[in-house]
């Protein structure tokens, strides 16, 4: 969970809140920190090495959250599955961000290469009897949780079929970025792609080859995307790179004013700080077969310049961005 590095301690600490819910705390060797939660082996924070938190959290989601452990944090990145939203029998977003996973010590995973300076998690879902009950199938979800000694957060899903017969799944991992405003921001990489409008039945569009600006609330499923998909702050002259595989959809979302006025767990002007941009399979779901394994990766960092010469995400100035790593390359 932790290796030796100059400079700040690398350390992945468990903590315990006054709620009685663990987290994680993982420390690069340069002082960047993330923080997960058991429940639902959710990222809460990701802040840089100045200390400054990347990801949003809602406070009036934190506020309730911290009278009743019980009640899910909006803000983060939360694991959906084995159903995203509500594209099948279970509730919204499915069961796992709702269960406690375990530290996984049993050594199912390699370590990962050049580990010097990189802090990391192993976490373990498994069903529970209550979860065999609304959708009986056996399964092992593995999640590795990354913070490189760059800053870069990696995560590394692994969802194993224990069970006798086949079983299908829809997944996503659904990212509160924190922005400065969202009149500030657009999103580039999925220029001329197609996908699914959710505000209006779902109905497919294509793209018509700008980059994804806001004026009013957003919820689509782009399909069979890009690896590469980056948010442009200019408020803030920075943004994220996202670099995904195994995971072809990506969801933008922002309830805008009137629909974040209607959800008892966030402010109402909140929709000005945050944007969602997910990876996620769900348009197609994911079919495994007894003993078969699915493989997805997600890695995010900062971008830190935004100037208007970005006409593409893939074209990412060279100074700005890591090299592309692959799934090998991290495990």
């Amino acid at each position: 969970m932790d290796s030796p590095a100059a400079g700040h301690r690398v350390t992945a600490q468990i903590l315990r809140l006054n709620n009685g819910v663990e987290h994680v705390l993982l420390q690069n060797n340069q002082g960047a920190i993330a923080r997960v939660c058991l429940k639902g082996a959710q990222v809460l924070s990701w802040k840089n090495t100045d200390g400054e938190e990347l990801f949003f959290t809602s406070r009036k989601s934190l506020a309730m959250a911290i009278l009743n452990s019980t009640v899910a944090v909006r803000g983060g990145i939360s694991v959906c599955f084995p159903q995203y939203e509500r594209r099948g029998i279970l509730d919204r977003h499915g069961f796992a961000r709702n269960r406690t996973w375990i530290i996984d010590n049993s050594q199912s995973w390699p370590p990962p290469n050049d580990s010097i300076g990189r802090a990391y998690v192993d976490l373990l879902l498994k069903p529970s009897e209550m979860d065999l009950r609304i959708w009986p199938h056996r399964f092992e979800y593995y999640l590795r949780l990354c913070l490189n000694s760059d800053g870069h957060l990696i995560l590394v899903s692994r969802i194993r079929n224990v069970d006798r017969k086949p079983f299908s799944f829809t997944t996503a991992f659904h990212t509160y970025f924190s922005i400065s405003n969202i009149s500030e921001v657009r999103i580039e990489g999925l220029e001329y792609q197609n996908y699914l409008d959710n505000l209006l039945a779902k109905v497919l569009f294509t793209d018509q080859g700008n980059a994804i600006t806001f004026e009013s609330e957003m919820d689509r499923t782009y399909v069979r995307t890009p690896d590469m998909v980056a948010i442009l702050d200019h408020g803030k002259r920075r943004g994220f790179c996202i670099e995904k595989q195994g995971l072809p959809d990506v969801v933008v979302w922002n309830p805008w004013k009137k629909t974040a006025k209607g959800m008892a767990d966030f402010g109402n002007d909140e929709y000005e700080r945050m944007v969602c941009v997910d990876g996620a399979a769900m348009k197609d779901p994911i079919t495994l077969t007894p003993g078969e394994e699915w493989r997805g990766q997600l890695q995010y960092y900062l971008i830190q310049s935004t100037e208007p010469q970005f006409s593409n995400a893939n074209q990412l100035p060279v100074a700005d961005v890591a090299p592309h790593s692959s799934l090998q390359q991290i495990i």
